[in-house]
């Protein structure tokens, strides 16, 4: 099922559910597909929607941190949970020994020894990693250490 079409079955449910907390992230997931569809003016790919997921996913995390920062605890716990519902629509991550192995493997393929290709080195690990969630600074700072 499109994810779309499941946020819209999920969005019902929740509203007959009166689960208003769940209600406001699902709108917020969808509102976020719907602009970038808009904006593209084409429907969007698997990796578009994993594109604005992504982005709504980092937003939810670095806001939980600056509100802890400020002393708000009620709004971090908030921003945390939408994140974890985020999560839920998007594939599963990639564990630590898959990112490792993905890593060898686009290091082997490419032969790069020096940090200042690093950016190859990258986009040919998370090709070996397509179709599983992989956050982008964990694996720079991977790639970055075995490099140096």
């Amino acid at each position: 099922m499109p994810l779309l079409e499941k946020l819209q079955k999920d969005m019902v449910d929740a509203m007959k559910a009166k689960d208003e907390a769940r209600l406001s992230a699902i709108r917020m997931v969808k509102s976020a597909l719907m602009k970038e569809k808009v904006d593209s003016m084409k429907p969007l790919d698997e990796a578009a929607e994993m594109k604005v997921m992504n982005s709504l996913l980092k937003q939810r995390r670095e806001a939980a941190d600056m509100f802890r920062k400020g002393g708000r605890e009620d709004q971090a716990v908030k921003e945390e949970a939408e994140a974890k519902l985020i999560e839920g629509y998007m594939p599963a991550s990639a564990s630590d020994d898959e990112i490792e192995a993905a890593i060898a493997a686009a290091l082997a393929e490419t032969g790069i020894t020096s940090a200042k290709q690093m950016g190859l080195v990258m986009n040919a690990a998370k090709a070996k990693l397509a179709g599983k969630r992989v956050d982008g600074k964990v694996m720079s700072d991977r790639v970055r250490a075995r490099l140096s």
